[in-house]
């Protein structure tokens, strides 16, 4: 790897692109962040605001970068927010990675990408398995960037990650949690947790587990190449609530409306990571407490 090479980062104003700044800044990278709203990062990075649904102005910035290195983490990741538009999903997830990877293929084909994918991609042969048009944004993005290696013979890999977790501020299930019970420990009134289905099951990765996983991706993983990323453990809405019931003073009573319903468990093969040399290191327990402290540090 060359001494401090360039790195764009786009989505970096997110809970995941925050923690890659980071990362990578740390790791020796020269980074690039992407965002279109103000961000708080450290000074050495440097910051470029793109629409990355507009094609012109992506093709700006990438000229301008001329990056080595990209981790494409910007989209539009809302469920509910799919429904109602769904072709904005599909300009943010789809059409903005297709601006991206066409326009470096100009200004430097040889850049390696990793374009971060969703466990929520549907299989287009079997279209009952499509549940939402996020899912569609996502399978779509996924495949325009396959395409895009086999068509142009770019170094492209997908990263399908599960659900990250850690500090920051992040709309996934365990900051939800974690914000209410804050809330609780410093304000009088109910103390009560709401939740569907206590049994509902999961895979939680820590995110800076994750971005050790994205950085041997983006220095060993093989182009065309798809990498399943996850803890390999499935835990359920209520192993999160104990464990977050033993870092709190707070007794708080739990609320569900679903009684009993087991959901099936979905396996995640990551063993195509795990042969390159990651594994993850940051024990659950520690990620729940990191996810506490932060937001009693923010409330």
């Amino acid at each position: 790897m060359n001494e401090h090479p360039k790195m764009l980062i786009t989505g970096a104003s997110g809970f995941t692109g925050k923690h890659a700044c980071n990362h990578f800044l740390k790791a020796g990278f020269n980074v690039a962040a992407v965002s279109r709203k103000k961000i708080d990062v450290n000074n050495d990075i440097q910051i470029e605001f793109c629409d990355l649904a507009n094609k012109n102005q992506v093709k700006s910035l990438v000229k301008k970068i001329k990056p080595q290195y990209l981790l494409h983490l910007a989209g539009q990741n809302n469920v509910a927010q799919s429904w109602l538009d769904p072709i904005s999903s599909l300009e943010a997830n789809v059409m903005s990675t297709a601006y991206l990877i066409d326009e470096i293929r100009y200004e430097n084909p040889s850049c390696k990408i990793v374009v971060v994918g969703s466990a929520l991609q549907f299989y287009p042969e079997d279209m009952s398995t499509l549940l939402h048009p996020y899912s569609l944004s996502k399978t779509l993005q996924v495949l325009i960037a396959k395409s895009w290696e086999v068509l142009y013979n770019m170094d492209i890999v997908i990263a399908k990650p599960s659900n990250l977790i850690g500090p920051g501020f992040s709309n996934g299930v365990c900051s939800i949690f974690a914000k209410k019970i804050v809330d609780m420990e410093i304000n009088e009134g109910e103390k009560m947790l709401k939740v569907n289905n206590l049994h509902s099951q999961r895979d939680f990765l820590d995110v800076r587990d994750a971005l050790c996983a994205y950085e041997i991706l983006l220095t060993k993983g093989e182009s065309g190449e798809i990498y399943e990323i996850a803890s390999g453990k499935s835990r359920s809405l209520k192993e999160i609530i104990d464990g977050f019931k033993a870092l709190t003073a707070v007794d708080f009573k739990i609320q569900t409306k679903v009684k009993n319903e087991i959901e099936q468990l979905v396996e995640i093969k990551t063993l195509k990571l795990i042969e390159l040399g990651w594994k993850p290191v940051i024990p659950f327990e520690t990620s729940l407490k990191d996810i506490l402290d932060f937001y009693r540090m923010n409330q």
